[in-house]
């Protein structure tokens, strides 16, 4: 599915700098198709994948001193620069290539940073559309149908950019969690007391207790 998207997106005439996506989609055959493509690429890689120092002496990433250029050879693909960051006290790997060996080898951490908070905005992009937006959660079965569902969670994501970059949220998660706390309480404190009016005979019949807090 990754090579299918990725050509069809070259075939619209967009020429990316660099791919860039998360360890799922970083398996050599992958990479390889970028390479052929002639595009760089920064992909997080599983911390058990083994790279070499010194090319026929492989070692997984994870117990490797990474060089201070960072330069290594990933195995079964070839020459690449590896980093190495923190995320909730977990070690991550991400591998980077350029089919400009000269910018690959001038391609320092500060450049990582800045390419690897672009690849983050991208990850945050798609875990809002996804938990927030809930792009993936139609109840409908027409083409039609599911694409009016899509475009109005992009349309939702869009919004919610908006309300974020102007301060009128916080962030996106808390005006989901907080959405409905007005009418449950309105509920609670307006209906429930009143439920015994809701039909007397039921409770002539099957006594109920409810127990009520503030």
């Amino acid at each position: 599915m990754f090579q299918d998207m990725l050509d069809e997106v070259l075939e619209w005439g967009i020429k990316p700098k660099f791919i860039t996506g998360d360890s799922w989609y970083s398996c050599i055959s992958n990479l390889k198709m970028i390479r052929k493509h002639q595009l760089g690429f920064m992909f997080a890689i599983e911390s058990n994948r083994t790279v070499s120092v010194e090319k026929g002496e492989f070692l997984q990433i994870q117990k490797l001193e990474i060089p201070e250029d960072g330069e290594v050879w990933l195995r079964d693909f070839g020459h690449v620069k590896v980093f190495r960051t923190m995320l909730k006290d977990q070690q991550r790997h991400y591998a980077m290539y350029s089919p400009d060996n000269s910018q690959l080898i001038t391609f320092d951490r500060n450049m990582f940073i800045k390419l690897h908070n672009q690849h983050w905005q991208i990850e945050q992009y798609h875990r809002i559309i996804n938990q927030v937006c809930h792009i993936e959660h139609f109840q409908v079965r027409s083409q039609i149908a599911i694409r009016n569902h899509i475009f109005a969670s992009i349309c939702s994501y869009v919004r919610l950019q908006y309300l974020r970059v102007t301060d009128f949220i916080d962030n996106y998660y808390s005006l989901q969690r907080n959405l409905f706390n007005k009418v449950i309480s309105a509920f609670i404190l307006n209906f429930m007391p009143r439920i015994n009016n809701i039909d007397s005979q039921i409770y002539k019949e099957i006594p109920l207790q409810f127990t009520l807090t503030k």
